[in-house]
């Protein structure tokens, strides 16, 4: 579980639980031994067994996901990443002032419009097997998107697309949209 870097959001609630908990929750259920933060590195690699990295921002990334993705992981040898597609507008920063209604002080120099067919968001879990555990140094960064980047130059790494409860909390309407997503029905 990765909590460094991430400020309080860990902390925070979902359905009455700390996102941190829910997210150990949903290890637990996947069958992911914790481990605590102290263990030191060279214990994984003697292991021989995956390594996965949660993100209490994805707390409700489903078990069987999380379960699949250390199946795959374990098949293939390949890093195993969770994403979610972009879904937002990503503009491009122009290489200077704009004029009109967007350009200035407060719009920004915004250039074109990037097709968000080609763009992942990086969620919860990244498994490393057991071969690129070994190969580490030490534990990777808890820098998601950076460590998959820093992968990709090393290892094979494959992606699976995560359900829309894994989608990352980053703030207070994120965490809203989440728990209506992830209401129960009533009845």
């Amino acid at each position: 579980m990765v909590e460094a870097g991430r400020g309080h959001w860990p902390f925070a609630l979902v359905h009455g639980e700390p996102l941190v908990a829910a997210a150990a929750w949903a290890l637990g259920e996947a069958g992911v031994e914790l481990v605590d933060v102290g263990t030191p590195w060279a214990a994984f690699a003697e292991a021989e067994l995956p390594f996965v990295l949660h993100d209490p921002l994805c707390p409700l990334t489903p078990p069987e996901f999380l379960a699949a993705c250390v199946a795959h992981a374990e098949a293939t040898s390949a890093v195993t990443v969770g994403v979610r597609p972009v879904t937002d507008t990503v503009r491009e920063l122009a290489d200077g002032p704009i004029d009109g209604p967007f350009g200035g002080p407060f719009g920004g120099p915004f250039g074109d419009t990037v097709d968000r067919a080609g763009l992942l968001q990086v969620v919860s879990p990244i498994v490393l097997p057991a071969a690129v555990v070994a190969a580490l140094d030490g534990p990777p960064t808890t820098d998601f998107a950076g460590l998959v980047a820093e992968l990709a130059t090393k290892f094979p790494v494959q992606t699976l697309e995560a359900p829309a409860q894994a989608r990352r909390v980053a703030d207070h309407d994120d965490l809203r949209v989440l728990e209506a997503l992830t209401a129960p029905l009533p009845g």
